[in-house]
């Protein structure tokens, strides 16, 4: 349960740190010029938004157990605001997260089960586990 106790902004931000040293994550060509959202102004400005996504996704996975790209767009959706009118909800671009994905399966991060999505891999469980403990640790 240590992935629990910390900090998720701090859990994540070390995960993006480790899996840049994974060959198989990278952010693809022209994915800094990619908007999150149809509802999106702008594109994330910060450097290293691929590998936050990554570890944001990783993180997720374990959370809800099994889980598909649908679901994952829903829950990085956000609202859509139509001017004057009522706003919406809306969900998130659906290659980002498929794409991180295919990327982190690549890894043995994750793995496909049948019907119902992805689940973390022994190896992403260890990942997860290792980095929240090392934070743990850092505190006292």
């Amino acid at each position: 349960m240590s992935i629990y106790t910390v900090e998720p902004a701090k859990l994540i931000q070390s995960i993006a740190e480790k899996l840049k040293e994974y060959p198989e994550i990278f952010p693809p060509e022209g994915s800094r010029f990619w908007k999150t959202a149809f509802f999106k102004e702008l594109a994330p400005v910060e450097e290293d938004f691929w590998y936050i996504r990554c570890a944001s996704l990783l993180r997720k996975i374990n959370k809800f157990n099994e889980i598909g790209v649908n679901r994952l767009r829903k829950k990085y959706g956000g609202r859509n605001r139509k001017g004057s009118g009522l706003n919406h909800s809306a969900k998130a671009s659906g290659k980002i997260i498929r794409v991180a994905l295919q990327q982190l399966e690549k890894a043995n991060l994750i793995e496909i089960t049948e019907k119902k999505g992805r689940k973390v891999a022994k190896e992403g469980h260890s990942l997860l586990e290792r980095t929240a403990y090392s934070i743990l640790r850092k505190k006292d």
